[in-house]
């Protein structure tokens, strides 16, 4: 990893890659398509301008999964937080990608050729992203049910692996939501100023002698580019009875930074569709699934004629609300296609509702109405005689 990093500033197609596995089982059951249908906390990641749906009362949301059967840990913590009036919201994002307990082989071979492996030693390489995000709802049309709103993110990204190399990184991201009672548009830019990351490397005179006899390069500063995405969505709301709805959603991805292996690869622009379904059954359970990651690769078995075929990501979920908590689950995978491993996921979101007052705390301004004194009666005194 260390060697491959050049002294110069450059694009990279799959730089800071850590921001593209999602955020929220509900997002990741249905295959990530949720630009225009966000509206909870998780929409600080996927479109900034659908956190302005958060704006009852303040709500967190956590995130855990497994990465490569356990070998990586994938964390995502939300917090938004509602402002003066139903109109703004403030959101704030932590994501942690890290792998734990990786051998560190430098000093495996000792100076005379022997192998010792007390020698090695264990180091971790994390990746961190702090997202702060705004949104606000400049059109609520009472007539025509029409809302508009917009949203913007700032990103500051911190990676480390070991203590060897750091590096420290700013984005933005801003967004768009058009939303009628049946369906919505949205559009979400991300790393539209060219996320960078200013790597420095921190090498001992040691270590440096090991790299150079073993004929790795021995970088001394770099900077990382990531080019800017375009995610257009769109999403339909059917209604299949009283108390079931059916929403289904496209994202068309939008890559700029030449071809890739997606359904349309073109030089510059190559896009990559998602879909995703959402069967809402009262507001209390929820079955989702979606497709996404459209590739092709060779048939299996098929070494001979070298014939490729479309393959792409399945991934299901689920999720329960009781009261103000919510809890989703998806089973997808977090890799890629070439390295199918499913994982399980969870996600816990909490509405922080404000406690409910009674008719007579209403009364009294929500003070509650203490009991009036009970009077003492006295008691009568016979004198004997």
């Amino acid at each position: 990893m260390l060697a491959g990093l050049g002294a110069g500033a450059q694009f990279r197609k799959y730089s800071n890659e850590f921001l593209n596995i999602g955020a929220g089982a509900r997002g990741l059951g249905m295959g990530g398509a949720q630009v225009a249908s966000t509206e909870d906390g998780s929409a600080g990641y996927w479109n900034p301008a659908g956190l302005v749906y958060v704006y009852e009362h303040p709500a967190v949301s956590f995130m855990h999964a497994d990465y490569f059967a356990g070998i990586g840990k994938y964390d995502y913590i939300n917090a938004a937080i509602p402002l003066n009036d139903k109109y703004k919201t403030l959101g704030i994002s932590l994501l942690r990608f890290g792998v734990d307990d990786i051998p560190n082989t430098l000093y495996l071979v000792e100076p005379d050729g022997s192998i010792n492996y007390n020698n090695i030693q264990s180091f971790s390489s994390a990746d961190y992203a702090f997202i702060i995000s705004y949104s606000h709802l400049f059109k609520d049309d009472d007539n025509s049910k029409v809302q508009m709103s917009w949203g913007a993110n700032t990103k500051i990204i911190y990676r480390k692996v070991g203590t060897f190399a750091n590096a420290w990184g700013f984005g933005f991201d801003a967004g768009f939501m058009y939303k009628t009672p049946k369906w919505r548009l949205g559009i979400a830019a991300r790393d539209v100023t060219s996320t960078f990351n200013a790597w420095s490397f921190n090498f001992s005179d040691r270590e440096k002698e090991v790299l150079y006899l073993t004929n790795n390069d021995i970088p001394v500063r770099s900077t990382e580019l990531t080019s800017p995405t375009l995610v257009l969505g769109y999403a339909y709301n059917f209604r299949l009875a009283e108390k079931v709805h059916l929403l289904a959603e496209t994202n068309l991805n939008m890559t700029f930074d030449g071809k890739r292996n997606t359904i349309i690869s073109a030089d510059p622009v190559s896009i990559d569709p998602k879909f995703g379904i959402e069967a809402n059954i009262n507001d209390v359970f929820y079955l989702r699934g979606g497709i996404s990651n459209f590739q092709q690769a060779l048939a299996d078995g098929d070494t001979l004629n070298q014939k490729k075929v479309w393959i792409f990501q399945p991934s299901i979920g689920a999720g329960f609300k009781v009261g103000n908590v919510t809890i989703d689950y998806a089973f997808t995978n977090l890799a890629n296609q070439g390295s199918p491993l499913y994982s399980h996921i969870f996600s816990l979101r909490l509405d922080i509702m404000p406690k409910k007052t009674t008719p007579k705390e209403k009364k009294n301004d929500g003070v509650p109405e203490l009991p009036k004194p009970v009077k003492e009666k006295k008691k009568k005194v016979f004198y004997p005689g």
